[in-house]
């Protein structure tokens, strides 16, 4: 039976009383009967357990949601599965300082080790060494506790998830067993393959970083003028060549020097020799078209390896290598081959020093020995830094896994730009940025990490007699078996004796990047070959929703693993949502300290109001947190509530099949099918929106249409819906205002669950998100004429003229109106007859007069029942 409408209808409780019913009545189950063709399935983004949730997830979530509860009011079994992403980085920081404790992978497990206790640890403590199963285990006891709290703002937000499919975890066997199945296979293809080469590091993490990872920031550096020597020429000598860098601390690893092909400065230097400042290498001068002949002296050192570009330049002048800097970010205990005696004592000075102190003494060392030109030119220049890193990353050299991604291969770079254009993107304009990305990429994809909570690679190496292992022929499991941890497990025809032994075996020591697990959501959701029939009735998916930021990373990604894998699309559309802004515009990051958290906000503005503002921003469009649109969006809520139970109360709050009430037949006043025929539009054109993915535009038309609705047709009719309901007009009007009232609720339920299910409850039994999605009535086809169309309107305008010559004149909105002329075209003249009694009786109207004028010539006059008058 349907609930009793309260006295006072108010928004406070209504949260925790409807998610527990929802979560009560099975009402977000997914049906997983229901046919591929009649099956909506969403690649929901994996959310970072490592802290806390903040407005920008909120804001694009909730768009999300809009789409999915529109799917499932057009009658399809809805695919939504959450995901935590609770591997990486993140995760382990976030463990070190919660717990006070670092990973050393050379202890031994301790099934009893206790982390200790947050009150015991004092500032400056040193962090406690565990074994890396510990580390791991401490990893996974924080993210089920971070996956609860998570979970319980999505609950309070309204998010319509099936919580009985249990969210999977990155990290978990399912995400696991998909991410080993991918990589043996891709390796077996020959996509997957291990190298040494230079590799983008971050120092302080002492990981690898791929270039999806990579972000510019701009530093302050100099440009220091450095003394090359050309044979037989030395120090002050005319011959010599002006090298201009911002890292001199890499002299040692110089290994040419670099000019534009056509720069008519170095002509007759290039194929001969010059010799190093400081340290005395012989390095060649060569060519090549990436040199700037307008950047410092317009030739630059080629060092082994100070930035990206040197990666380039090296491997495509194939260059040796001449390596200084450890993993650790200090310079290497001993010198580089190649230098003169002189230079390796020179070497000695800045051996095992930091980058900075390294520079520091070789500018003094080269002032000393007047090779260095003048003083350094202070700049500020672009550094690559590790997206969530704290000092610039540097290029060491280190034999790392990579997936062939188009990069160094035209033909899958064209097949990947070809897939993006048969995705279905919104707004369009977001596949520009997919193909920039894939025609800016400089090498495959780097998925290995040396960390130790993520997925690890299944792969052993056979040792040699030496102890040595061979990499070029990996030792891997078979699928059945998957997943495996090589650091615990052992590899087929071996025993665990033979771990790290001379001609035994040694694990693969790396985790794979959380893209690289992440790019698999599709596969991991759906349940890839764990779950067949699920798999079948649901990939590829439907909807891929994410923030334009990563379409470089887990949107590219994920398109990669499915056009190697299963040589489809992963999903058919992506929409793309904007990122929320600070007041200043910057966007809000937990790293900037500019965020937001939700729960506040979602206790004072009510999850509604909240959804409200999340839905009001265009697809794509970064928008500014405000809380003004939070305090309308609980407004409109509010006025939902009061306008149904206006309507319900007056007309009735019997199901629509009861007392005949909705039966057409009794809609006999052409105001009242105007304003049907008004609503028959806005269901078109929400229902448009809603299918090209823009569920802003179709709040916005909804809302304009329900604050008209109230605001004046409610006013219009009253007087029929409380004085004459045995009549036809009153019929009319119980008719209209039901049919209304049931068709707003449902447009605004994707936006505003909550209070939609309360007032659809005091009228039906049953959700109203499971509630049929509004179609267009055949009230229209019952206009008497075209002239019916413009009755709601005209009306409408001349209520709400009167209205405002009552404010205007602070009179109350009861004020008797002596007189209201209107002066409009003979069609809008009619249209006003047809409503004439509404309009005066709303409006207090004592004598409603029309005049006939030509087109642009309307005019309302109103003179109040005072002497105070306005026009």
């Amino acid at each position: 039976m349907p609930a009793a409408i309260p006295d006072k209808p108010g928004l406070d409780g209504l949260e925790p009383r409807w998610s527990a019913q929802w979560e009560a009545d099975r009402v977000y189950r997914f049906d997983r009967t229901r046919s591929r063709d009649d099956v909506y399935s969403i690649d929901t983004p994996p959310l970072t357990v490592s802290g806390s949730l903040h407005v920008g997830h909120v804001f694009s979530f909730t768009h999300t949601d809009t789409l999915a509860r529109y799917r499932r009011m057009r009658g399809f079994a809805v695919f939504y599965p959450m995901g935590w992403d609770d591997n990486g980085l993140a995760t382990e920081r976030r463990v070190q300082n919660f717990f006070g404790v670092r990973c050393d992978p050379q202890l031994p497990y301790d099934p009893d080790f206790q982390p200790p206790a947050a009150g015991d640890r004092k500032s400056g403590d040193r962090e406690v060494p565990t074994s890396r199963r510990n580390f791991v285990e401490l990893c996974g006891q924080l993210a089920i506790e971070d996956e609860a709290r998570f979970e319980a703002v999505w609950r309070r937000l309204g998010l319509s998830v099936d919580w009985t499919e249990t969210p999977y975890v990155t990290i978990g066997p399912r995400a696991q067993r998909a991410s080993q199945r991918a990589f043996l296979r891709q390796l077996a293809r020959g996509e997957a393959y291990k190298a040494e080469a230079p590799t983008l590091w971050d120092i302080d993490d002492r990981t690898a970083v791929a270039q999806a990872e990579l972000e510019d920031r701009e530093m302050p550096g100099a440009y220091h003028a450095l003394r090359f020597h050309r044979d037989g020429g030395g120090v002050d000598g005319d011959t010599d060549v002006i090298v201009e860098t911002t890292r001199p601390e890499l002299l040692p690893a110089c290994v040419a020097l670099v000019a534009h092909p056509t720069d008519e400065r170095y002509q007759s230097l290039f194929g001969s020799e010059v010799v190093t400042p400081l340290f005395g290498a012989r390095v060649p001068v060569l060519a090549h078209r990436l040199a700037e002949p307008d950047k410092g002296s317009g030739i630059a050192m080629i060092c082994t390896f100070g930035d990206t570009t040197d990666v380039t330049w090296w491997r495509e002048l194939q260059l040796p290598v001449r390596a200084i800097i450890e993993r650790d970010g200090r310079l290497k205990r001993d010198a580089p081959e190649g230098l003169s005696d002189e230079g390796v004592r020179a070497y000695a000075e800045i051996a095992g020093k930091t980058v900075k102190q390294a520079r520091a003494r070789v500018v003094e060392l080269l002032t000393g020995t007047r090779e260095l030109e003048g003083e350094p030119r202070a700049i500020t220049h672009s550094v690559k830094f590790y997206e969530r890193g704290s000092r610039p990353l540097e290029i060491v050299t280190t034999r790392q896994w990579y997936i062939r991604n188009g990069g160094r291969d035209a033909g899958l770079r064209d097949a990947l730009i070809e897939r993006g254009k048969r995705l279905h993107w919104y707004p369009s304009y977001m596949r520009q940025r997919f193909e920039s990305w894939i025609e800016g990429l400089n090498g495959d994809w780097l998925v290995s990490r040396q960390r130790y909570f993520g997925v690890p690679f299944p792969v052993w190496y056979p040792l040699d007699d030496d102890g040595m292992p061979d990499f070029d022929s990996p030792l891997t499991p078979t699928e059945a078996i998957l997943p495996i941890d090589p650091e615990s497990d052992t590899p087929p025809g071996y025993t665990e004796a033979q771990r790290n032994f001379p001609g035994g075996f040694s694990a693969d020591p790396d985790v794979m990047d959380t893209w690289a697990t992440s790019s698999l959501t599709p596969q991991i959701a759906c349940g890839w070959e764990d779950d067949p029939d699920l798999f079948a009735r649901t990939f590829p998916m439907d909807l891929r929703p994410q923030a334009h930021d990563i379409i470089r990373t887990w949107l590219f990604s994920t398109l990669l693993r499915s056009h190697l894998e299963h040589g489809v699309l992963p999903w058919a559309h992506a929409a793309i949502s904007g990122w929320v802004l600070d007041p200043d515009r910057k966007k809000m990051s937990k790293s900037k300290g500019n965020v937001v958290t939700p729960m506040e906000w979602l206790e004072r503005f009510g999850s509604d109001g909240a959804r409200y503002w999340a839905a009001s921003a265009r697809p794509g469009t970064d928008t500014t947190f405000d809380e003004n649109q939070l305090k309308v969006g609980r407004k409109l809520a509010t006025k939902l509530l009061n306008v149904s139970k206006f309507v319900l109360t007056t007309c009735g709050a019997e199901p629509e099949s009861d007392q005949g009430l909705d039966d057409a037949a009794h809609l006999s006043e052409r105001l009242d099918r105007s304003m049907l025929a008004e609503l028959d539009k806005l269901v078109d054109e929400a229902t448009e929106s809603f299918e090209e993915y823009d569920y802003a535009r179709a709040l916005e038309r909804t809302e304009q249409f329900f604050w008209v609705f109230c605001d004046n047709y409610v006013e219009l009719v009253k007087g029929r819906a409380y004085g004459s309901a045995g009549e036809d007009g009153g019929r009319s009007a119980a008719f209209a205002l039901r049919r209304a009232l049931s068709t707003l609720l449902r447009l605004f339920a994707p936006f505003m669950p909550f209070v939609t299910e309360e007032a659809w409850s005091w009228w039906h039994d049953g959700s109203i998100h499971v509630a049929s999605w509004p179609v267009r009535d055949a009230v229209a086809s019952s206009l008497e004429s075209d002239l019916d169309l413009i009755v709601y309107e005209v009306a409408a305008s001349v209520l709400s003229e009167v209205r405002k010559v009552k404010s205007t004149n602070k009179r109350s909105l009861a004020t008797p109106v002596s007189r209201v002329v209107v002066s409009d075209t003979p069609e809008r003249i009619a249209a006003l007859e047809a409503a004439k009694a509404d309009v005066c009786d709303a409006g207090k109207i004592i004598e409603l007069m029309t005049t006939v004028v030509a087109e642009g010539g309307a005019e309302v006059a109103v003179e109040l029942d005072e002497p105070e008058s306005a026009a």
